[in-house]
This record gives structure tokens, sequence and C-alpha cells, in this order.
């Protein structure tokens, strides 16, 4: 008879990558021969013309039971082109949406069949159960994700925080948490800085006192996809009586998810319509892009869309969304900005150094115009961190996505720091 030690009756998990950086998240668990993979990512600093970034020590020839993505964020899916396309991935439905349109739009691809899962429902992968757990976070449909195999729990945070328009999904399981978990593997995103971050409705407000202070047009610089942001900047519009415009491919992607949350705002609602520019235009016609000239016409001819060419002779109370290539196209189509105009950039402040941000940053000085930056992150405060680990009193924390862990594991309890590639065998032992 052959003995089987201890160690080969228990999961094991290995870190591939993140245990040292934000972003490129590739978690493996391993169990008896099985395999799941929790997020598959490309790094931060990575350009795809050199490779798709497998983690070196990510074994891609043997098969998987499944990769489960956590959310729509190319830093915990991008390296899905990359996998051999016989490894299931799984996902939320709504992310599923998102990683197609962002597909779409930059020519890249995904497995040709994506499965879906419904939050808080678990779902068998192997012998692996899985549970997804909706979160709050500047991705939309993000989900935690609690992993049950060979009589231990694994937690996996994703990335979350508390100051969304879904932040009462983290205070309801900071207040009752997952019981017996053997490990949390836990985002540090923002470790490194100490201050409280607003909330989404401190942003309302604040976005409200600018649209009443800037006697012209507002542009406004944010992502398609963060919808939280959308609703956010949305709201503020409806309270001050302006009217936002957005590009259709934000139309595009309000339908989309629109199927599966009605409340979300669609084009023609009060206060909301589509602006036509050539760039979309060519993306939604092109054939190895978007390649959907019907919905393109259907905007078009549906009575709340206009062309750019009416931002300088039409009303002055819009909210306008802005990125460099829409900027572009406003310009020309005719528009003169003045120092009535204000643009709000809502994005990461890193951004602003990129020379397309730089170039619109001059063209808005040039002509006078105000500048303000209202944003939030998209991830938890140190504080709130500590809170939620505290919470869920795993036997032990695994730090992932940050590249402060070093300078704070003293602030938490029964930290494992693991290094990439390295294997953590889940014994259940504090």
């Amino acid at each position: 008879m052959v003995e089987v030690s201890p160690d080969a009756r228990n999961p094991r998990l290995i870190v591939h990558r993140s245990a040292h950086q934000i972003g490129g998240n590739c978690i493996e668990i391993a169990y008896q021969g099985h395999r799941l993979i929790l997020d598959a990512g490309s790094p931060l600093d990575g350009k795809p013309e050199e490779g798709e970034f497998a983690p070196p020590s990510l074994d891609t020839l043997a098969p998987v039971d499944g990769v489960v993505v956590s959310h729509p964020h190319q830093d915990h899916y991008g390296l899905l082109r990359g996998l051999p396309h016989s490894w299931p991935v799984w996902c939320g439905g709504p992310t599923e949406k998102l990683m197609r349109l962002t597909a779409a739009l930059t020519g890249g691809s995904l497995p040709p069949e994506v499965h879906t899962f419904d939050s808080f429902t678990p779902i068998r992968v192997g012998p692996f159960e899985v549970t997804p757990l909706l979160t709050d976070h500047s991705a939309f449909d993000a989900h935690m994700v609690l992993v049950e195999v060979g009589g231990r729990r694994i937690l996996y945070s994703g990335d979350f925080r508390r100051t969304g328009r879904k932040s009462k999904l983290v205070d309801r399981m900071i207040k009752a948490p997952p019981y017996d978990v053997d490990v949390l593997l836990l985002e540090g995103t923002t470790l490194g800085r100490a201050e409280a971050f607003p909330t989404e409705h401190d942003l309302e407000e604040r976005f409200k006192t600018a649209f009443r202070q800037t006697p012209g047009r507002v542009f406004i610089s944010w992502s398609a996809q963060n919808i939280d942001r959308t609703v956010t900047i949305y709201r503020a519009c409806k309270q001050t009586r302006r009217t936002l415009l957005v590009d259709l491919y934000t139309v595009d992607v309000l339908e989309q998810l629109g199927a599966y949350y009605d409340s979300l705002p669609q084009m023609g609602w009060p206060n909301l319509r589509g602006v036509v520019t050539s760039g979309i235009k060519r993306l939604y016609e092109t054939p190895d892009r978007l390649n959907r000239p019907a919905f393109f016409e259907r905007c078009c001819t549906s009575g709340h869309a206009f062309s750019a060419s009416k931002l300088e002779s039409g009303p002055r109370n819009n909210v306008v969304m802005l990125r460099p290539s829409l900027l572009r196209d406003y310009v020309r189509k005719g528009l003169v900005l003045t120092k009535d105009d204000c643009w709000i950039f809502s994005m990461w402040s890193g951004y602003l150094g990129e020379p397309d941000h730089l170039t619109a940053r001059e063209v808005f000085d040039k002509a006078g115009a105000r500048f303000e930056q209202i944003h939030t992150s998209g991830h938890a405060s140190r504080t709130d961190l500590q809170a939620f680990a505290s919470s869920i009193n795993a036997k032990h924390l695994v730090p992932i996505h940050s590249f402060e862990w070093d300078q704070h594991v003293d602030d938490f309890a029964n930290v494992a720091r693991l290094r990439d590639g390295e294997v953590f065998v889940v014994n259940g032992n504090p």
C-alpha cells in the first residue's frame, strides 16, 4: 500500500503573478490533479506586441478545470487571449459582454465560448465548489470568489472598495463574513495611501457644484465602462438641469448592460443623449472592430442622438463626454472652447501625464477654460482593508495586488507572504 503524505491530501495555492505587483493577477488552486485558475490578467506595464505574458510558473500545457474571471479589467483577464482555448472560462454575464466589447473595440480576441455564472450561486468546476460574491468596485460586475475543495475554504477578494454604489455588499460581508476561511487572498492596491477616499455620493455633490459654477459647457473624461461614474454624472446632470451627451460606444455599453439591470440610464431617458462622431462611425462600420453598422444607424435615426457639429451651435448647458479622440472629432466639427467652459478629469491622475491628455490640457488652458479633477479610487482604503481582513479572520492572509505589502504586513494578522510561483499548502492549520 502506497502511503499518501498529508500534504498531498490538501489543496495547493500558487500565486503565479501579483504577489508583489499591482495587476496581472493569476492564481492557481490545485487539488489531486485538478486545477482552478483565479483571474488571468495581463501586466499593467505590458505591451501586447511583446507577447501574451503568461507567468513562467504557469503550466499552460496541462489541462485546467476552469478559469474564473473576477471582473472585466484587463489586468484580470487580458491573459485569456494567450491561454489554450480548451481551458473553460467562467465569469458573470455582464463581464462577458464588457470583455467582448473591449476586444471588438481594440481588435483583440477572446475564447469563442465563455460560461457565465450568477452572483451568489455556487457552481461546480471539477472538484471545486466556486461561489461568486458580487462586490463593490469601479469595474461593473466585480466579484469576490469563495472556493471550497478538499475540506478547505479559500476566499479571493479580487478588487473591491467601500465607496461605490454597491458598498453595502462589502458592509454586509464584514458584518456577516464567510465562516472558517482557511486562506484570504487580499488585494492591497492602496496600502501606500493613508487618506480616506470620497464616495460616489461625495462625487455627485462635487459634480453638481461644478455644474452650477460653470456658465458654459462641462466636458468630462471618464471610462465608458465605469458604470458607477456614469450614473453619478447622470444624476448630477438631472439635478442641475443639464443634458449629458455620451458617445455611441457608451450608449452601446449602457444598452448591453441594461439587459441585466434595467435601472441603468439609457439614451433617450430625460437628460441623456448620444453624440455622433466620425471616429465612432468608423469603429462600428469596420469589420475587424465593433462591426455593427445597424446599431450605429439605429442610434442616428432614433431622434435621441445628434452630430458633434451641434456642440458649438447647440445649448451651452450640455455636459459632454471627452476623450482625446473625441476632442479631435469635436474640434473638426467646429467646437470652439471658451473661458466659460470647463474640463473635469474623472480618472486616475496618472493618465494626465500621457501625451494625448497633455495635449488636451493645452487646448483647454489656451481657451482659458477651468480644469478640475473629480475622482475616487476603485479600491479599498487601508482602513477598509484592515476592517475586512479582521472580519474574515482567515487562518492565513496571502497578500496580492500591491507594491506596498512589505511595509504593512504588521498591520494585519496571520500574514503568509509568498513569492510569485511559490507553492503554499492549504492544510487548515493556523
